[in-house]
């Protein structure tokens, strides 16, 4: 199996630093990070480790859930999931991911409501990013459009 790389160069303390991710396997760009963007409500053009995992988590839900939607007999003409991942002091000191919110919208041929939310859930629980987010609260609001 495939194995992705990024990479950080990082420049000067967390206060005024910042650094610049690089997707290396797929060399499709080069972000920039910095602590106080990470942290603010505006990104201003500056990605996050948080909105990194949100892409990584809500690619890797939405293949997942469109085979589980053709496993149970359906046809995903279209999904779109949102994830939105939520940083915040932790009470053991420092920050953690505290929760994610998985929500997808979907057009699907050949499933009622319950099916889809059905497959939804198993997404979430079985896609390899949630897995690896087992740690996390992750919650799920699924329907059909």
């Amino acid at each position: 199996m495939a194995t992705r790389t990024a990479r950080t160069a990082w420049n000067g303390t967390l206060a005024d630093g910042g650094g610049q991710v690089e997707l290396t396997s797929s060399r499709v760009g080069t972000f920039d990070v910095s602590w106080p963007k990470r942290v603010a409500d505006d990104a201003d053009g500056t990605t996050s480790p948080e909105e990194l995992v949100a892409a990584a988590h809500s690619s890797c839900f939405a293949m997942q859930l469109s085979a589980l939607i053709g496993q149970a007999g359906g046809t995903p003409h279209s999904l779109e999931v949102r994830a939105d991942v939520s940083i915040a002091p932790d009470p053991a000191g420092g920050f953690h991911i505290d929760g994610i919110t998985l929500t997808v919208r979907g057009e699907v041929e050949g499933l009622d409501a319950a099916a889809f939310e059905q497959a939804a859930q198993e997404a979430k629980a079985g896609c390899p990013v949630s897995k690896a987010l087992a740690g996390v609260s992750i919650s799920l609001d699924a329907a059909l459009v």
